[in-house]
């Protein structure tokens, strides 16, 4: 039996207690079907639950099921199973500090199913406070997202105001940020967070404020104000469509191929033509003529150091 499997069974075992305490005197067929199993599974997954108990594992100590006599499922002893099992909040903050671990490690990882995994922690348990940094109805703010996204290409260090979601505490935070990220339907920043001593998962839309870090460059303060004084008009595709909730692009409408056209505004073209290039082929610039031909020689100046690499 696979691993993924076992993980499968075990997932489904821990449930199934309870939902036949919920569901007395229902058949072996019945309760296969609601699983998504065969009764045989089912069978064996009964007699392997009346096998399992407390240390000691004596007669009052084991799960007891009877399932033989009218072929009608009765739980006459749960044990510990009579509902579903929780994290405590001990072993929550022991599976975050091992992804924020993971974080910390270099080389590729899925930095969208950490973070998840990390949301889904939060949520599942109140954590103590600062710990988790979940709400509902996110709503971003164009001019933090933008200012983010700002220093993020020029590698400078802001200053963020953020609220927690699990409490009410607000923190002033330096924060050096190093990319956005999308998980479950949300924008998230990594940055590494000067407070905490390590790297750290913001929620953009509980950023309530950002402004240039003490000791910082013009480039940061430009990045922190994001006062943006001009505006190209893109054509986005596929995976990039983030831009428009996250970047605040305003949707004008559909290219002849299909793909997303959008005005964007900036305060570095530098930032634009970075941001254009990232995206793997996914942003075409449409207008102005010259960010398109900053663009155009951008990548083709990449190409020439790529073939002398």
């Amino acid at each position: 039996m696979s691993a993924s499997t076992s993980a499968e069974r075990l997932s489904r075992m821990l449930s199934l207690v309870p939902w036949l305490l919920a569901h007395d005197g229902v058949t072996i067929d019945e309760t296969a079907e609601h699983f998504g199993i065969s009764p045989e599974q089912l069978e064996k997954d009964l007699w392997l639950l009346i096998v399992c108990g407390l240390p000691g594992y004596g007669p009052d100590q084991l799960v007891d099921i009877d399932f033989w006599d009218d072929g009608r499922i009765h739980v006459l002893d749960a044990q510990t199973l009579d509902r579903p099992l929780r994290l405590g909040v001990d072993e929550a903050m022991t599976l975050l500090l091992g992804l924020r671990m993971l974080e910390q490690v270099p080389g590729v990882h899925d930095r969208s199913a950490i973070i998840s995994a990390a949301v889904k922690l939060t949520e599942a348990v109140d954590l103590p406070a600062g710990e988790g940094d979940v709400s509902s109805e996110p709503r971003v703010s164009k001019e933090i997202a933008a200012a983010i996204a700002t220093s993020i290409n020029l590698g400078a260090d802001l200053s963020i105001t953020y609220a927690s979601g699990t409490n009410d505490q607000v923190t002033e935070r330096r924060v050096s940020p190093e990319q956005i990220v999308l998980a479950d339907g949300r924008a998230y920043l990594e940055a590494y967070c000067h407070l905490a001593g390590a790297k750290r998962t913001f929620r953009i839309d509980r950023i309530m404020q950002v402004s240039a870090a003490v000791g910082d460059t013009h480039e940061a303060e430009a990045a922190a104000t994001a006062s943006s004084t001009s505006a190209a008009v893109l054509a986005v595709a596929g995976g990039s469509a983030w831009i428009i909730d996250v970047l605040g692009a305003e949707p004008l409408g559909l290219t002849e191929d299909g793909r997303q056209q959008v005005r964007l505004e900036y305060a570095d073209p530098r930032w634009l033509v970075r941001l254009v290039l990232s995206r793997g082929g996914q942003v075409e610039v449409l207008e102005p003529a010259s960010l398109r031909a900053g663009v155009t020689d951008a990548a083709a100046a990449a190409l020439r150091a790529y073939a002398e690499a």
